[in-house]
């Protein structure tokens, strides 16, 4: 008996699930909210830190950084588990999309300003001003793009990404939310929190939060990785693999994760480049010939 027939309400004429049942993938929904605002408090107690002790400071937005990566897993499996349990409804699924716009929205957001923008020294002067404006710009567009990809989300039930892949394979259309917020956190963390201060990494950092919120609302095609049967028996070499990955990323942490996330926002990118250049490179078919009247 697998765990979807053992959590069947045997009361139920129609075979539904425990009321219970519904409570785990919640519990891991409200675990994501809670990390969330554990972050932004974090970031505002860095930013209240900052001119009395930097060192506690840093430390203050690395643990921001590892509040939002550890959520990123969280929100991987509420999903799932609903999935697994016969317990997704649509209480659930907009309960997520909230957690979502907290977790992976405004706590990236407020981490990009106030890590990336605002402790650029004061007496790079007329540069400072114009930094910060775009880095309230920017930011913005980030929460923004990401509260807008998720309500297209919610209301389309089969977007076509641009370049559509193999029909056999899932795709998300446009960067999903949680990997944005895990690119922005990755980089935070690989530094050990320590806050940007010169004006031309900010500007490298804000143009990258601008890309990310461009990834959110466009129709590029992202791996979705949902055909990955987690009940399904594991080869051999596949449990060995899975179990080196977890001891490499526990050792190199830091560059593993940013690693893993770069290389997932770029392969959006990589594989927009390469339908794009197929499609030029594709020779086009032959004409048919005019038919002259007269």
């Amino acid at each position: 008996m697998n765990l979807r027939e053992r959590l069947i309400d045997p009361r139920s004429p129609d075979r539904r699930p425990r009321r219970a049942a519904y409570a785990l993938p919640t519990l891991f929904t409200a675990a994501n909210i809670f990390l969330g605002f554990y972050a932004l408090l974090a970031i505002f107690q860095g930013a209240i830190l900052m001119t009395q002790d930097p060192y506690a400071a840093s430390l203050q937005f690395k643990f921001a950084a590892m509040a939002i990566g550890a959520a990123v897993f969280f929100d991987g499996l509420d999903g799932r588990i609903a999935r697994m349990t016969n317990t997704t409804s649509e209480f659930g699924r907009e309960l997520d999309s909230l957690a979502d716009v907290i977790t992976f929205g405004i706590a990236p957001a407020a981490l990009a300003f106030v890590w990336g923008v605002y402790f650029v020294p004061l007496s790079q002067g007329k540069i400072l001003e114009h930094l910060r404006n775009a880095g309230y710009f920017l930011s913005f567009m980030y929460l923004l793009c990401g509260a807008a990809r998720l309500a297209r989300f919610n209301i389309q039930t089969n977007p076509i990404p641009k370049n559509p892949g193999r029909p056999d394979r899932k795709y998300f259309v446009g960067l999903p939310i949680p990997a944005g917020a895990g690119m922005i956190a990755s980089i935070v963390y690989a530094v050990d929190g320590a806050p940007l201060e010169w004006w031309v990494f900010s500007v490298a950092w804000l143009i990258l939060t601008g890309l990310l919120a461009f990834l959110m609302v466009s129709t590029w095609r992202y791996p979705s990785f949902k055909d990955l049967a987690l009940t399904r028996p594991l080869s051999p070499l596949t449990i060995i693999l899975v179990a080196g990955l977890i001891y490499v990323i526990s050792i190199f942490s830091q560059p593993m994760l940013l690693g893993m996330c770069a290389a997932y926002v770029g392969s959006g990118i990589v594989i927009r480049a390469g339908g794009i250049v197929r499609r030029r490179l594709r020779p086009s078919p032959p004409h048919a010939p005019e038919h002259q009247v007269g």
